[in-house]
């Protein structure tokens, strides 16, 4: 009778034990579960990426519950990783990372996987919350000549467009903004109205260029693209119109910050099509 006794205390021992695990392994299975839910995740990325080269992944995420504060959270999106190690109730938290792009074209993210293995790391919880996050790859820039004879001497002398400036004509008499250079300010006409008025100038561009794909030295079309993508944004940065000619179509020059994301958006997408 005692050694039986002694056997069944053993065995009550360990179903207490394996009871415990079990419930202490339900427990924490939901807490890590309420942990990861009611999470949403944001992806930002800069207006310019350029294929081959580093770009900085920014990872938002959201918090949406009302009471309890998440903790070791981990986003897995664009083979790149951001930890959160808390975020509170309510609370937005953002982290970035590098991450490069191999190829131009337009790309999709359909889906990040959010992750905590929280609260001991016994399980790891896991989710996927799908998005649509589209984005351009740009080519990238391959140093190259103006063609054309545009290089040359002589060939940047200027003209007057009509933009907004401080070096052209006189467009026009506006009132002072306070943001206004001082130099601009037109005293005889403001002593004459009792306020200051301002001059506004035309602002001066270069000559316009139109960049031709197959005009350009380039052995292959993705190195044509390469160059016109730098060609693009080196004459942007002397506030030179561009324009491109990709064979039976022509987009005209212009200067606008917008103009060069639209000419750099058709050399990515140039041929997927």
């Amino acid at each position: 009778m005692l050694g039986f006794a002694a056997v069944n205390t053993g065995n009550n021992l360990i179903f207490l034990i394996v009871a415990a695990l079990l419930a202490f392994m339900s427990v924490s299975g939901i807490l890590g579960w309420l942990n990861i839910k009611g999470a949403n995740v944001f992806i930002d990325l800069p207006d310019e990426i350029y294929s081959g080269m580093e770009t900085l992944v920014t990872v938002r995420l959201v918090n949406r519950r009302r009471y309890l504060p998440s903790f070791l959270l981990k986003v897995n999106v664009l083979e790149g990783t951001a930890d959160f190690d808390l975020v509170e109730c309510g609370e937005e938290r953002k982290k970035s990372f590098t991450g490069r792009f191999r190829e131009r074209g337009e790309h999709l993210v359909t889906g990040v996987e959010l992750s905590s293995p929280f609260p001991i790391n016994f399980f790891v919880r896991s989710r996927r919350l799908p998005t649509d996050r589209r984005f351009v790859v740009f080519p990238s820039p391959l140093p190259s000549p103006l063609p054309g004879g545009h290089d040359k001497p002589g060939m940047n002398s200027a003209l007057t467009v009509a933009v907004k400036g401080y070096e052209g004509d006189l467009a026009k008499i506006n009132d002072y903004s306070g943001a206004d250079p001082l130099r601009l300010i037109h005293w005889r006409l403001s002593a004459k109205h009792g306020e200051l008025k301002v001059k506004e100038l035309t602002a001066s561009a270069q000559i316009p260029v139109i960049l031709d794909i197959d005009a350009l030295p380039g052995s292959t079309l993705e190195e044509n693209l390469s160059r016109a993508v730098y060609l693009v944004n080196r004459l942007m940065r002397s506030n030179r119109a561009v324009g491109l000619q990709l064979r039976e179509r022509k987009i005209a020059p212009a200067v606008s910050r917008s103009h060069k994301l639209r000419l750099l958006s058709e050399l990515a997408l140039y041929g997927k099509n």
